[in-house]
């Protein structure tokens, strides 16, 4: 009888440690420790948005994670936008006797229009919740504070200094590999068109010229196209080598607007008549571009309007279309 309550209680004591063994097993578990293995472990957190400090022509903005929701207020940033793979909310047009440049319409479907660079709708943006502003300081500095008040604003220079802007947008996106892609496929193809043109392209002229609604201009070399002609070595007319934007120009200075070859621009929905009377004039007969037929119609869209990549690289092919031997 003995015997059989020692074998008893040896079983009683097993029973016993096995339960506390299951039971600070159980406990290690809710601690923290050791999982059974058909236990599931949790999904980690997920991380927040980082916030970035995004330096610009008017100061520092605060962006979080990558912006979606992206409003931009000329045609030079929403040019940079599409070309960075981004689709923006909503968009201006350039005013009110044009629209979305021409190169750009098959992409704009469901943007919502903001109204013109010049009156940009505030109301209608705030309606949109964007995420990011994008705009330039001759647009709209002086309703920065406004814009900033909507969503994070970013600010680039000059609207025709495309490729700082380029820099600013894509750090704003979060594309700034990207951005520095496009800006090397651009330079590579500069060198491929000066290449090309061999020996003549330092020394062909070319003039550019664009119809206003109520004037004509001549593009200088700090314009937007004007600055692709003088990275592509191309040289320009007198009047127009300066470091300037364009000059207004009067039928007296044809004469003046003459090179190996003109680029003509018409601004708005349609061709206006402030050049009918400049070809009308007996001097337009006499330029040498005009006697050599090297007179070509362009389009505003990218040669004017713009102002950012893709623009860019269109005014390289019209380069490459109308300046290079096939």
């Amino acid at each position: 009888m003995e015997k059989g309550n020692v074998s008893m209680t040896k079983r009683y004591s097993l029973r016993f440690l096995g339960a506390a063994l299951m039971a600070f097993a159980l406990t290690l578990a809710g601690c923290g420790g050791a999982k059974p293995a058909d236990t599931p472990a949790p999904a980690p957190a997920a991380e927040a948005p980082a916030e970035r400090t995004v330096k610009h022509a008017l100061g520092e903005t605060k962006v979080k994670g990558t912006p979606t929701r992206i409003v931009v207020l000329d045609t030079g940033e929403m040019d940079i936008a599409f070309a960075l793979g981004i689709k923006p909310i909503g968009a201006v047009i350039a005013g009110a006797e044009s629209d979305y440049p021409a190169y750009l319409r098959d992409k704009i479907d469901g943007i919502t229009r903001l109204g013109t660079i010049a009156e940009p709708n505030l109301e209608t943006i705030a309606s949109l919740q964007p995420d990011l502003i994008l705009t330039n300081t001759l647009r709209h500095e002086k309703i920065y504070d406004k814009l900033s008040q909507i969503a994070p604003t970013v600010v680039g220079v000059r609207p025709n200094l495309w490729k700082e802007n380029l820099a600013i947008y894509a750090d704003a996106l979060g594309k700034a590999k990207e951005g520095e892609k496009l800006l090397n496929d651009y330079n590579k193809r500069l060198e491929d068109f000066k290449a090309k043109m061999g020996d003549s392209v330092g020394t062909t002229k070319i003039s550019i010229i664009r119809s206003m609604p109520d004037h004509a201009r001549v593009y200088q070399n700090v314009s937007f196209s004007g600055s692709i002609i003088k990275e592509a070595g191309l040289a320009r007319p007198e009047s127009q080598d300066k470091d300037a934007v364009f000059a207004k120009v009067t039928e007296e200075q044809i004469p003046d607007m003459d090179g190996d070859a003109i680029f003509v621009l018409y601004y708005g929905k349609a061709k206006g008549d402030s050049l009918a009377k400049f070809f009308k004039n007996p001097l337009w007969a006499q330029l040498n571009a005009v006697k050599a037929g090297k007179v070509f119609d362009v389009d505003d869209g990218h040669w004017g309007l713009g102002l950012g990549p893709m623009a860019a690289n269109l005014v390289l092919d019209d380069l490459f279309k109308f300046l290079t031997t096939k």
